[in-house]
């Protein structure tokens, strides 16, 4: 038992286990904001496009009626199949699902570009050498022997 504690000890000290961590939280958070605005924004502009006031209550459908008491207190919930909370919840998704694509594609644009900047630049081939003075003092007596040949 000792073993299994030490190791989830390590296990949580690891850094990129503190990283996920504190990604689950701001998830949520952001998970919080675009439920809020499908709710109160995009749901309500696409109850408007198709004629209803609440496009989420419009879909849900009602199966058995939630039971009161004389003083208005809920005793039964009913049931009610929820189309159009699930459909708010895949517009949800897709929001949450573009802005991640949106900032992996950017944060991959950036590492391209610092990749790019680490890189040397690629220098452009050296010409040849030149000719040393003692090859060229060769290749012109070599050139005056031809011609003492042809001659």
């Amino acid at each position: 038992m000792k073993k299994l504690f030490s190791e989830f000890k390590a296990f949580i000290n690891r850094g990129n286990v503190i990283d996920m961590a504190i990604g689950v939280i701001i998830a949520t958070a952001f998970g919080a904001i675009t439920s809020a605005l499908v709710n109160n924004i995009f749901m309500p502009l696409v109850g408007l496009a198709t004629g209803g006031t609440d496009f989420t209550d419009k879909l849900n459908w009602v199966v058995v009626a939630a039971t009161t008491n004389e003083a208005g207190e809920v005793i039964d919930p009913g049931v009610t199949i929820g189309f159009g909370t699930l459909l708010s919840a895949v517009i949800n998704f897709l929001i949450i699902a573009l802005i991640c694509f949106a900032i992996v594609k950017s944060f991959n644009k950036m590492a391209e570009r610092a990749k790019k900047a680490e890189e040397p630049a690629a220098e452009e081939p050296a010409a040849p050498p030149a000719p040393t003075e003692a090859e060229l003092l060769t290749e012109i007596r070599d050139l005056l022997k031809e011609n003492a040949k042809k001659e």
